[in-house]
């Protein structure tokens, strides 16, 4: 009697499976494509480990310490830094110094709004006043300190310029704390200005244009443009550089470091903190400083964003 041969093959069991290479091939495509963008992060990821991380947890072990920063050998002392700088009036009478600067950051963000709205507009020289804002931003901030130290001293670049409108005086710019934070503050507005007015122009004009269209054909001001179109597209823009600027108000360091030194009543936390480590060789209890200086622009920052958070706004 003649058999009928299976469909699986001589043998039977049915159809066969797809080979071997055929199965593999697949698996190596995702086995690389889930490898491949931490590859490219390789890089990346060691130098911030490297240079930002292992720097934190090397700051915080340091501050339970009494290292000098030159002694090879360390000594734990606990929390007594922690204890010495919330016990110290001294330390924190220094955060005092940052109201002129958060002053003067409210002013910085008035001023480039106002700027970038304006320039986002058909207006003459537009790219030339775009250049002449954001200039002072590429400057090295050790020569704007040396510039605007010659600028304030006495009979300097400001006096001068006051006489030629017959204004003649020999108040001394840097010489009290009042008029000294308020200089150092003023050319904190200066330089920081443009890096805030590109933040807000790019937020701008990401703005679709059809919006402003229809705004003008609804017969739309100005100010009503910005008011209902421009300031509801920025404001994620806008919560992000009122967050820089309170952390750059709290941790200030180069321009008053340049053009006082922190004398005259300027020096600021962090000014404070340098010179505790290099200075008075107490390493331990700076590391103890800039950690808690650390946590108090993270608790801002927090506190910041759960009073404004961050909503998406859809404009069309």
């Amino acid at each position: 009697m003649r058999r009928t041969p299976r469909p699986g093959g001589a043998r039977g069991g049915g159809p066969r499976g797809p080979p071997a290479a055929a199965v593999a091939a697949p698996r190596t495509a995702r086995v690389w494509r889930t490898v491949t963008p931490w590859l490219f992060l390789l890089a990346p990821l060691t130098l911030l480990i490297t240079f930002t991380y292992a720097p934190i947890v090397n700051m915080i072990a340091y501050s339970f310490t009494d290292w000098d920063g030159i002694s090879p050998g360390l000594h734990y002392t606990g929390a007594e830094n922690y204890a010495e700088i919330f016990t110290r009036e001294d330390l924190f009478e220094v955060f005092f110094v940052s109201g002129f600067y958060l002053a003067a950051s409210a002013v910085q963000i008035a001023a480039a709004l106002y700027f970038a709205t304006i320039l986002s507009f058909d207006v003459r020289f537009r790219s030339f006043f775009k250049g002449v804002l954001f200039f002072p931003y590429l400057i090295n901030g050790v020569a704007i300190g040396l510039v605007f130290l010659y600028f304030f001293q006495d009979g300097g670049t400001l006096d001068s310029t006051l006489s030629l409108f017959g204004i003649h005086t020999d108040h001394a710019w840097l010489g009290t704390p009042f008029s000294a934070n308020t200089s150092l503050a003023a050319v904190s507005i200066w330089r920081y200005l443009g890096l805030n007015f590109v933040l807000f122009l790019g937020a701008i004009q990401s703005i679709p244009g059809e919006l402003y269209e229809a705004a003008e054909l609804d017969g739309a001001s100005r100010w009503h443009q910005f008011r209902h179109i421009i300031a509801p597209g920025i404001k994620p823009v806008l919560t992000l550089t009122v967050i820089l600027s309170i952390s750059g108000s709290l941790s200030v360091f180069e321009i008053p470091y340049i053009m006082t030194s922190g004398a005259t009543g300027t020096e600021t936390f962090v000014i404070q903190t340098v010179k505790l480590a290099f200075q008075f060789n107490k390493t331990g209890l700076a590391s103890a400083a800039a950690v808690v200086l650390l946590l108090i622009i993270l608790a801002v920052t927090w506190v910041q964003r759960r009073l404004v958070p961050d909503d998406r706004v859809d404009l069309v």
